[in-house]
């Protein structure tokens, strides 16, 4: 049997043994990403999370692995090629959790039709060999047919495009077990306190175990802060007169039953009115309907939705699908903060901002990664490793990562019959299973509106670095973006799995439960 507590403490003990090659702040999409680029050219790498494994921006995305159709109407046709690019790797690498999916946008002016039925071609063809799937002309009736509660006033057509969707804090999930299956390691509830600087050059970092209070000092040739909203906080560390580099976005999503839209298409607006393009998407067995774009002044760990996002989401769902939102039909309400970069116009609406990345190097070695999108995460990655490898004088090895499968590597054939939420396991799926079979009642279900089951708690203990009941509903299994109120219902069900796996009394399984709870509060409309 696997030893948590023990694997934790023998990684900690490893901070302070000998320099690492690369160092790596941040555990999201972008700090998972350099650490896969890095530990597969043979680098000694150690990344540190100050909370869980995508417990920000990455765990609250869209869900979508996408080129980004409204970049191409801003005529940044290298971004969107490098999306499209990333978005065919990120299929062939891990086919157990992203999958096509088939957009229908619904026309209601007559020139729309050429106009989105150009664009989307176009969108189609600079896919090229990895295209995922032809665009064409639908007839108002096939639009209808396709997407049944539509607004049918004024509709003239539709048009089919199609694109990617993936679980997102299960690849980031399978991103850090794939870096550590490459020697890796990676440890979440470790806070980076201190830069330590040695003849005024970045030579590691002061870590804190927010479990223990305990602290180490890790050495290493190259620091990277890849801490997404956070980046700045770094920075200051770094350097308390840097200007600001980013503009902070917010985006709020809900999710309802699909009897808002029972359709297997995705329903796309170009164009909303505050720019953003709005969709409401199957996933896993719900539909979720976002997002907005709000600038916010700075970030939090735990944002929430404004009452502006939520009305604004309530006229659109009601405008486009003829149906009024009520606080019982949102199952679930979260909110995500985007990085942009600033472009020198920090007045301007941050729809309007790029998502492309930046890598920047201080005066005193620290290398940055910010910006950037879920999609090219790859690509940011590899960005990264090379400009830092070669500012630190490492010696220079190639990327691997664009055929690089990833952990849990399987084809769609092969986990035929399986459900969603068992499917995110991919070769690991029959391991879960079997563990569930071990022990009376770990194939029982955590709670009778979820999925997920006893077995997934006890593997996310385990095997996935899970240290809070957040960390098993939240992003191991995706409870509470499904249904929030059945989540807090599991809380104390999972929180004592999880402290026998962890060791635990029952007065700290109560006090996770509790602070799960408050959380998940937060994803509640309150509307």
């Amino acid at each position: 049997m696997s030893d948590p507590q023990g694997q934790r403490a023998a990684h900690l003990r490893e901070i302070e043994a000998g320099q690492w090659d690369v160092l790596i702040m941040g555990g999201g999409a972008s700090g998972l990403g350099a650490a896969v680029e890095a530990a597969t050219r043979g680098y000694r790498t150690l990344l540190v999370e100050r909370d869980d494994f995508a417990k920000g921006t990455s765990s609250r995305s869209t869900k979508l692995v996408h080129g980004g159709v409204r970049y191409l109407e801003q005529m940044n046709v290298t971004l969107v090629l490098d999306a499209l690019r990333e978005r065919g790797y990120m299929l062939q690498n891990a086919p157990h959790l992203v999958h096509r999916l088939s957009f229908v946008v619904p026309i209601y002016e007559w020139t729309g039709m050429p106009y989105y039925g150009v664009g989307l071609k176009a969108y189609e063809l600079l896919s090229g060999k990895l295209s995922f799937g032809k665009s064409e002309m639908l007839s108002k009736k096939e639009a209808t047919r396709r997407l049944p509660t539509v607004k049918t006033e004024g509709l003239k057509g539709g048009i089919q495009y199609w694109d990617g969707q993936f679980d997102d804090s299960r690849y980031a999930v399978a991103l850090m077990r794939t870096f550590e299956d490459n020697g890796g390691i990676a440890l979440n509830r470790v806070a980076a306190v201190k830069l330590i600087d040695e003849n005024g050059k970045v030579a590691g970092v002061e870590l804190e175990d927010t479990e223990t209070k305990q602290h180490y000092v890790a050495k290493a040739k190259v620091v990277i802060n890849a801490t997404g909203a956070f980046t700045e906080t770094m920075l200051h560390m770094d350097n308390p007169s840097e200007a600001p580099v980013l503009s902070i976005s917010q985006g709020t999503h809900f999710v309802l039953p699909t009897e808002f839209l029972p359709s297997t298409d995705a329903l796309m607006i170009p164009k909303t009115a505050d720019g953003r393009v709005l969709f409401a998407i199957p996933w896993h067995e719900k539909l979720v309907v976002g997002t907005t774009d709000v600038a916010v002044p700075e970030a939090s760990r735990e944002p929430h939705a404004t009452q502006g996002e939520q009305e604004f989401l309530v006229d659109h769902i009601q405008k486009y699908m003829g149906r009024r939102v009520t606080g019982s039909d949102v199952l679930s309400m979260w909110s995500g903060l985007r990085p942009l970069v600033r472009d020198g116009n920090a007045s301007g609406a941050t729809s309007k901002l790029s998502r492309d990345h930046r890598v920047l190097i201080s005066r005193t070695g620290l290398v940055t990664l910010t910006g950037g999108k879920w999609t090219t995460y790859r690509k940011m990655g590899e960005d990264t490793i090379n400009k830092a490898a070669a500012s630190a004088g490492i010696k220079s090895a190639p990327s691997v990562t664009v055929g690089l499968k990833l952990h849990g590597w399987a084809t769609e054939a092969s986990l035929s019959g399986a459900d969603d939420s068992e499917k995110v396991y991919g070769s690991d799926l029959a391991a879960v299973r079997a563990l569930g079979a071990s022990e009376p009642g770990l194939d029982d279900r955590i709670h009778p509106r979820l999925p997920y089951r006893r077995r997934e708690v006890v593997w996310a203990a385990r095997y996935e670095k899970a240290r809070t009941t957040e960390d098993v509903l939240a992003r191991r299994t995706r409870a509470l973006f499904l249904d929030s109120a059945a989540a807090s219902e599991a809380a104390p069900e999972v929180a004592r799995l999880l402290g026998r796996e962890l060791g635990r009394s029952e007065a700290e399984q109560q006090s996770d439960a509790t602070a799960f709870q408050a959380v998940a509060a937060g994803y509640r409309f309150q509307g």
